[in-house]
């Protein structure tokens, strides 16, 4: 037969793969669009009423949260903010690529 854990490990870093080009091409801060609507369905559900309006707060958090992380931790110079989401929204993106149920 096939090795579940095998293949399982395999589309994992597959799905990685092609998460980490797509941020490539299109810049570190889009990362928030892959993240925010993931937070938003844990906090309210899949009620698709409420859950555009949420992932566009939770996104809007999440960049001001990372550009105001990245200028306060080394004064008086910055971290650029693309730097902070991806600190912040790569762990969680990991950690939804390894718990997903399919």
């Amino acid at each position: 037969g096939v090795s579940v854990e095998k293949e399982r490990r395999k589309l994992l870093a597959a799905a990685v793969a092609l998460a980490a080009s797509c941020v490539a091409v299109s810049g570190s801060i889009s990362f928030v669009g892959l993240i925010a609507p993931h937070l938003a369905r844990r906090l309210v559900g899949p009620r698709h009423g409420v859950l555009l309006s949420t992932s566009i707060l939770i996104g809007a958090v999440l960049v001001s949260l990372a550009d105001t992380i990245g200028r306060i931790i080394i004064q008086p110079s910055e971290i650029p903010t693309g730097i902070v989401v991806a600190i912040i929204g790569a762990p969680y993106f990991l950690y939804l690529l390894s718990n997903s149920k399919s």
